[in-house]
């Protein structure tokens, strides 16, 4: 404990607390990680395209001892003024809000049943939910294709009873099955953090006051499980937004995202303006829904 206090000691002497110093490893992450490539992608955003390397107009010119800064918002006008970019912001908010609904209602229910069963049951339905993760992502989206596609386990499973194959692949539906199978842990996760721990006293209250199961869920259940509601469409609704795997393995050429529309940009237009400014404004489109739930969030816990 002595070399601990003499350690103390010594950052006290120059300002600096035990607190603060525990912030500053996400402090610096933060800096290092997020705030200077955001910066980077900034400035590329405000330059114009041009042939050569960097493919992009620099921000500062020095003529004659004088250093010029020249901002171009020309690629931020032309998001909101081009319908392709508008439709796949529109488009790309409407497949994240469904996916993020379907999640819940499927992963509610799964939640309930793990946070009620036994301690024994529980550990083993947890480790089920995780278990993909040990798997990686992009070979997790590719098999669904196998199921899907029009010779696919589906199908063929179908056709046993003489029914026609069905059009899975290259749709909406399917962009929509594979996000729902991919950030489904990421809802079920937070739902069962919130639900394991209410008070099971609640529930044995309502039924002694003659309360049915339905309205002991309505008016205790759902509403002390906020919280992980909102949390879990967060860590859903966040990353569908700019979803690129998906929609390029299972989705077809109407199935339109912000996260293809940035790839092809980037990688086959060689605009590399035109695509940071869509990435930053990707990023005030994600930003929005985090204050709006955080918000949500506080004023539920405050409750």
């Amino acid at each position: 404990m002595k070399p601990w206090n003499a350690v103390e000691r010594g950052l006290a002497k120059v300002g600096i607390s035990g607190r603060m110093l525990v912030l500053i490893a996400p402090a610096l992450w933060l800096l290092i990680f997020f705030l200077v490539p955001l910066a980077v992608v900034f400035g590329i955003s405000l330059a114009t395209k041009q042939f050569g390397r960097p493919p992009y107009s620099a921000l500062l010119s020095t003529e004659d001892g004088t250093v010029q800064l020249t901002l171009h918002l020309s690629n931020y006008i032309r998001l909101f003024t081009d319908n392709l970019y508008v439709a796949a912001y529109l488009s790309s908010i409407r497949i994240a809000a469904i996916s993020t609904i379907i999640t819940l209602l499927v992963g509610y229910p799964m939640a309930y049943a793990i946070a009620r069963a036994s301690d024994r049951w529980r550990n083993i339905l947890l480790m089920l939910v995780i278990l993909p993760f040990f798997t990686s992502f992009l070979l997790r989206v590719y098999a669904l294709t196998g199921f899907m596609r029009g010779n696919g386990v589906i199908n063929q499973f179908l056709g046993l009873f003489g029914i026609e194959p069905l059009v899975m692949m290259q749709t909406d539906f399917a962009v929509y099955v594979g996000i729902v199978y991919t950030y489904l842990p990421f809802m079920i996760l937070p739902l069962y953090t919130t639900l394991v721990k209410l008070d099971v006293s609640l529930f044995e209250a309502s039924a002694d006051l003659g309360g049915r199961p339905l309205r002991t869920f309505l008016s205790i259940t759902l509403p002390l499980s906020l919280p992980g509601i909102i949390a879990g469409s967060m860590l859903v609704f966040i990353p569908a937004i700019g979803e690129f795997v998906i929609p390029s393995l299972l989705g077809g050429p109407e199935t339109l995202m912000i996260g293809r529309v940035l790839w092809d940009e980037f990688f086959t237009a060689a605009n590399w303006p035109r695509a940071a400014a869509v990435a930053v404004a990707m990023l005030v489109v994600v930003v929005v829904p985090i204050m709006l739930m955080q918000r949500a969030q506080s004023a539920v816990v405050e409750k």
